[in-house]
């Protein structure tokens, strides 16, 4: 299904409102550091693949955290704190309020948690290190140590679960509960909605970036994105449709075979969970529930859902590095390995609408988070 030609229906313009959008802007572009990441051009990949341009949009610089999930977790974390302690005050705080940490003894007293395969955790526990509140981060058991540490340096206390990442997910929850903490997610469920719209909000950041970034007089023809629970894709296919409009690009949403919950979902039409037996290298991706916020967006605005093998991920880690001084994490070229396996499929290129006046967008949405794990796959052979 492609999409192209029709603008943006009312029912997504009220999903992440941009309203939403604009606040999680103006909030961050003030936080200390803050500057847009580059938008590159990958010129000598566009001519190998047959098409008019290819450009990488690099997250390796993000803030500290050299991740995307910077722009989404750790402004949750600001506004779910701004919101406890106006109810303790009784009266209304500010962001700015809570990023001068100006209630230190309030702030203080809340707990954020949240579970993470890394990246998200890690914003959460940036966010609350720089507010003020404590953090719990849950991990399943096939996270790296690499990446515990990571968030220890945070300060946040970090408890593993055993299973998968959605095991995660749930013990964080149930303890969260119990504990009167405060969640700050990045999957929806029922009964918990708003948060993953506001992580979803802050991403929107990315997108507002690269669109103002775009050098050419025409827009992007294709969209190539990372999957996972769906939070990042659908923000910035939302984001993208409303501003590009009937001009908008064709989505393609890019998942590990092992993970494929969004794909999987699409065939059946309606909100699919996977069991997760083997974990994809693509770590950050490696999600078997399909968020109840992203859902609604990607059945109507993604044009093709594509999965992928771990097979080409160090390869093109490798190129990026070398061709290109760019700092690509192994979940960072999901997308830009949908691409270039899409290209050995000549049906597959055709049905994608991929030819020779292609201009693709790719996002490398995390440099080196776990500095061993990138290390190895980049000097294996």
């Amino acid at each position: 299904m492609v999409l192209t030609g029709q603008y943006c229906p009312e029912s997504l313009h009220s999903a992440i409102s941009q309203q939403a959008r604009e606040e999680a802007l103006e909030a961050i572009i003030h936080w200390p550091n803050y500057q847009r990441t580059d938008l590159l051009e990958l010129s000598d990949l566009a001519d190998e693949l047959g098409i008019a341009a290819l450009y990488y949009k690099d997250e390796s610089s993000r803030f500290e955290l050299a991740s995307f999930k910077a722009l989404g977790g750790a402004y949750a974390v600001q506004l779910v704190l701004r919101r406890s302690i106006s109810r303790e005050l009784g009266q209304e705080v500010t962001l700015e309020d809570i990023e001068k940490v100006r209630y230190p003894e309030i702030a203080g007293r809340f707990t954020v948690v949240t579970a993470t395969d890394g990246n998200h955790g890690r914003s959460v526990a940036w966010g609350a290190q720089r507010f003020g509140c404590q953090c719990v981060i849950y991990m399943h058991e096939q996270v790296s140590k690499g990446r515990q540490q990571a968030v220890e340096l945070f300060g946040a206390k970090v408890r593993r679960v055993k299973g998968n990442y959605d095991d995660s997910v749930h013990a964080a929850a149930v303890d969260a509960t119990s504990q009167n903490w405060l969640i700050v997610s990045d999957t929806a469920w029922p009964g918990y909605l708003e948060v993953p719209r506001t992580v979803m909000a802050g991403y929107t950041v990315m997108t507002h970036e690269v669109m103002a970034q775009w050098p050419l007089q025409s827009p992007p023809t294709h969209v190539f994105i990372q999957g996972g629970c769906g939070g990042l894709a659908a923000a910035v296919c939302l984001d993208m449709w409303c501003h590009y409009g009937s001009c908008r690009p064709i989505f393609l949403i890019v998942e590990p075979e092992a993970a494929a919950c969004l794909y999987e979902s699409v065939q059946a039409c309606e909100r699919r969970s996977v069991n997760i037996e083997r974990e994809s290298v693509m770590a950050g991706l490696s999600c078997g529930e399909v968020s109840l916020v992203a859902w609604p967006i990607l059945k109507l605005a993604a044009d093709e859902f594509l999965t992928i093998t771990d097979e080409p991920v160090a390869p093109l880690m490798r190129r990026l590095a070398r061709d290109h001084s760019i700092i690509a994490g192994e979940s960072a070229v999901a997308g830009l390995a949908g691409l270039t396996e899409a290209r050995l499929n000549e049906v597959l290129w055709q049905q994608l609408a991929l030819t020779e006046k292609s201009r693709v967008l790719v996002f490398g949405t995390e440099g080196a988070t776990d500095p061993d794990i990138y290390q190895h796959l980049v000097q294996s052979s």
